[in-house]
């Protein structure tokens, strides 16, 4: 079982932040300098088991968190350095 301490105010504003769907991990990165592996590395080690499975299965694959994906997704010729599409 883990021994839960108090969590700091800077770990819970980046706990807060990963799970918002619209907060992208390159928006954590810019606010707080921690790149998407120590945020996953951070919610292992403040969530229970449960809640940090429950998260990644959550922000898997999803395209809010990730900003390149989210720029393929509305953008597919941008993100493809297909800009001639744009001149048309």
């Amino acid at each position: 079982m883990k021994s839960f301490a108090l969590i700091s105010p800077e770990d819970s504003a980046v706990i807060r932040m990963a799970w918002e769907d619209r907060t992208s991990f390159d928006e954590i990165k810019t606010r707080t300098g921690l790149s998407e592996a120590q945020v996953i590395a951070l919610m292992r080690r403040c969530l229970s088991a449960s809640s940090f499975r429950m998260w990644r299965k959550r922000v898997h694959g999803r395209v809010t968190k990730h900003r390149q994906r989210l720029q393929e997704r509305l953008h597919p010729n941008e993100a493809d350095g297909d800009f001639d599409a744009l001149d048309n």
